[in-house]
């Protein structure tokens, strides 16, 4: 007898705080998530706890072996789309160059490698932002090997760059649709 897979979210978070609380509402809202937490959104997460708790119907997979042996699951099929959201500079400028050596930049790696879709939504998307921080509103200036490494992310193939929140919440309501489509 062949067992059908339940397809599911994949979805990783970094140490970036941008838009952060309102991405955990995000995840929340989605059915069938795993998410994916890297050393430094651990860290994160512990100074938005009070803004953003990750709902208990939400599997967590925490960054805490060498190989990554969660990434497995891509290769079972497990994923139909895997979200980078919010993601780090340091991330995004080891995923354009090939450096696989966290959970985050491995997971995007086999995901590539077992072609699974992926929206990445990096934090340094402009040359001046404004980002809500633990204790409130601050301007941030990225750095130009910053926009140049998002704008070399927006080349790789089955890979979606989202330049803005709102960008993101469209994109992941443009996928379920096409997924439900797909499943129906």
């Amino acid at each position: 007898m062949n067992k059908k897979i339940e397809k599911r979210w994949a979805w990783v978070l970094t140490g970036s705080g941008h838009f952060f609380s309102e991405t955990i509402d995000l995840i929340n809202n989605l059915e069938k998530v795993d998410l994916f937490i890297s050393k430094a959104a651990e860290e994160v997460l512990v100074m938005y706890k009070k803004k953003g708790k990750v709902s208990k119907s939400v599997k967590v997979y925490q960054d805490n072996s060498a190989s990554s042996a969660s990434v497995g699951n891509f290769y079972k099929g497990t994923y139909h789309t895997l979200v980078m959201a919010p993601t780090s500079s340091n991330t995004v400028a080891k995923c354009v160059y090939g450096i696989s050596d966290t959970l985050a930049t491995n997971i995007f790696a086999q995901s590539g490698k077992c072609n699974v879709n992926c929206i990445f939504f990096p934090c340094d998307t402009a040359p001046e932002l404004k980002t809500m921080a633990p204790g409130g509103l601050v301007d941030v200036f990225p750095r130009a090997i910053d926009l140049e490494n998002v704008e070399k992310l927006k080349k790789f193939s089955i890979t979606k760059v989202v330049m803005s929140f709102k960008e993101l919440e469209s994109e992941i309501i443009e996928r379920e649709k096409c997924l439900k489509k797909s499943y129906s």
